[in-house]
């Protein structure tokens, strides 16, 4: 039991830092401006804004309508890392950080589909899609997935770590 508490400790103190930060700041938001409502708190970057904004789709306004499914989504993999953590090696922080960062960032999102309805989005950069601290989680945390992998095979196919071909016993 000590020793399955110890496994999952950094990925629960992340995924409740980063879903706290989350509603709080979607709170804020919804508490200071009306929906549709924006604010550029830093008037010599106007291309950033904080801006009211529901969104009833994927990640950065894709697939709006779809909110039913993305919750059903967001149920499944939030599982599937729950599983998959723990079987993690204790040295791959890297991949351990990407899932909890995922895994954050789902959590974050399907609170506001459960409570809300849909989920709100308030980061305004440019011409980008409005988008939230989940977002962002989730989008870091497959950076990092992928920079796993990619390192992962790096290191696979480095020479020192090849075998050695075995000689044959007739030569």
């Amino acid at each position: 039991m000590q020793t399955a508490i110890k496994r999952y400790l950094p990925f629960l103190l992340l995924s409740l830092m980063v879903v706290f930060l989350d509603q709080w700041t979607k709170a804020l938001v919804r508490s200071a401006l009306p929906p549709g409502g924006s604010w550029t708190p830093l008037p010599a970057l106007a291309f950033f804004r904080i801006v009211h904004w529901y969104n009833k789709g994927a990640a950065f306004g894709l697939f709006q309508g779809g909110g039913p499914l993305f919750t059903l989504l967001a149920v499944l993999v939030g599982m599937a890392i729950l599983y998959y953590y723990p079987r993690l090696p204790d040295k791959d922080w890297l991949l351990r950080l990407a899932l909890g960062l995922q895994f954050s960032g789902a959590i974050g999102n399907l609170i506001d589909r459960l409570f809300l309805g849909k989920v709100t989005d308030f980061i305004a950069v440019g011409g980008f899609p409005v988008f939230n601290l989940a977002d962002s989680s989730i989008t870091i945390g497959t950076a990092l997935l992928l920079l796993s992998s990619w390192l992962h095979d790096r290191k696979k196919e480095h020479p020192l770590n090849q075998e050695e071909p075995k000689e044959n016993a007739d030569g």
